[in-house]
């Protein structure tokens, strides 16, 4: 990457991107379960990545509003069988009928460059009461305020309850000695994977300098942009490279997984875990969404103009499997919008999703459809208003494709 800056210890916490949505693909939706599909040849078998080092304390205060309805709903509707499936498609999930309730490092202040960066990455942009970031400017249309760290810690929590407590799902093996985490927002994936591996060292780079000021002694955050060419040396190559939630803020993904392969050791692995920025549901339920279904449209709309692709999701491991990786796996989860799933785990997960995308609907509105496309701010409150009462719609069983894909660089590679 272009000579990274240190990111500053001062500030809140993330930026990264996560997921839009559009329209459905009927069929009764079942059970709660993921399909793994893989690229033919031997893969190696998967073991457990490391564990979150700390629950997210904010998930919880987030939906102490809810407690009432996750009492009225924990006893009813029993898990749904499992069904594993072949390349494609997924898992099934079956509507609950029973209910109806819902760093160390910082600036040197002797350096004249460092003071220059430091002002350029702290001169934040203000719009429509949101903060964005200052480092190149314009590049990443979603906001890096408060707001904004807490949805991202949010949807930090829910891959942990997708994965059961796993930071990765790749089957690594010997535990990695060097990892980046590309596009790491607040840090919090970086540094739960640091706590858990105190012998490894973790980078973490991002656009905004909103790190915590405390972090594990083996991490260690960077103002870095992806997208510029990576100036690693050889003696720097990573056994780990982590991105999430990265739709939408990547111009070019083939030259980024490029990159991302060079910078590998051999053996080395790479991971990415998106969400589908397409709201879908399997029984009919998404077409009556239709301020959600516009919505998402729109949002798609602008991605396109700003040449961010916001579904790249699926596309993923054919991409990662022309740049040469082997072993290459794609796990496709369907994550409910809401607590309608029968099975109790997809509940839990549905309950806290539909809250993370109630505080999507402003930034992505705002961002995309707003300053791409033009809308006023008082367009946008308008649509914003309508989207979040279809996220709170019960009637409406609608759900997003979360995908995981990891692949090796071959053994036989030279760096």
């Amino acid at each position: 990457m272009a000579a990274p800056a240190p990111a500053s210890a001062s500030g809140p916490r993330g930026t990264a991107t996560d997921a839009a949505p559009d329209p459905p693909q009927p069929s009764e939706p079942t059970s709660a379960q993921a399909t793994e599909t893989a690229q033919s040849g031997p893969a190696e078998p998967p073991q457990p990545g490391a564990t979150a080092a700390s629950q997210n304390q904010l998930t919880a205060a987030s939906l102490e509003q809810h407690t009432e309805e996750t009492q009225a709903e924990a006893g009813a509707g029993a898990g749904a069988d499992e069904q594993v499936g072949n390349l494609q498609s997924v898992l099934h999930l079956e509507p609950d009928t029973g209910s109806n309730s819902d760093n160390d490092s910082a600036f040197d202040a002797t350096s004249s460059a460092s003071t220059s960066l430091a002002s350029s990455i702290l001169n934040y942009e203000y719009t429509n009461g949101r903060r964005y970031h200052g480092y190149r400017q314009g590049s990443y249309v979603l906001p890096n305020d408060e707001q904004e760290q807490d949805r991202l810690d949010l949807l930090h929590h829910i891959f942990l309850l997708i994965l059961s407590g796993k930071l990765y799902d790749a089957p690594i093996t010997p535990p990695p000695r060097r990892v980046l985490d590309i596009g790491t927002g607040t840090g919090i994936w970086a540094i739960d994977f640091a706590d858990e591996n105190p012998g490894c060292e973790v980078i973490g780079t991002d656009l905004s300098p909103i790190q915590p000021t405390w972090i594990p002694p083996n991490a260690k955050f960077y103002i870095d942009d992806a997208e510029s060419e990576w100036v690693y040396s050889a003696s720097e190559a990573y056994d780990l490279i982590h991105g999430r939630g990265l739709s939408g803020g990547i111009g070019d993904w083939d030259k980024l997984i490029r990159q991302c392969y060079t910078h590998l050791t051999p053996g080395g692995w790479l991971e990415f875990q998106e969400p589908m920025a397409l709201c879908e549901s399997d029984d009919g339920t998404m077409a009556a969404a239709v301020d959600m279904d516009r919505w998402q449209d729109l949002c798609n709309d602008a991605a396109q103009v700003f040449k961010k692709d916001i579904r790249v999701a699926d596309s993923l491991k054919q991409k990662m499997i022309d740049a040469g990786f082997v072993d290459v796996h794609e796990k496709v989860v369907k994550v409910p919008v809401g607590p309608w799933p029968r099975d109790p785990r997809m509940k839990e997960i549905g309950r806290y999703q539909r809250e993370h995308m109630a505080m999507g609907i402003e930034p992505y509105t705002l961002g995309f459809i707003g300053k791409v496309l033009g809308w006023s701010e008082a367009e946008c409150r308008v649509l914003i208003a309508k989207v979040i009462n279809d996220v709170r719609n019960r009637a409406f069983h609608i759900y997003i494709r979360f995908i995981f894909v990891h692949g090796r660089k071959p053994e036989s590679a030279v760096h």
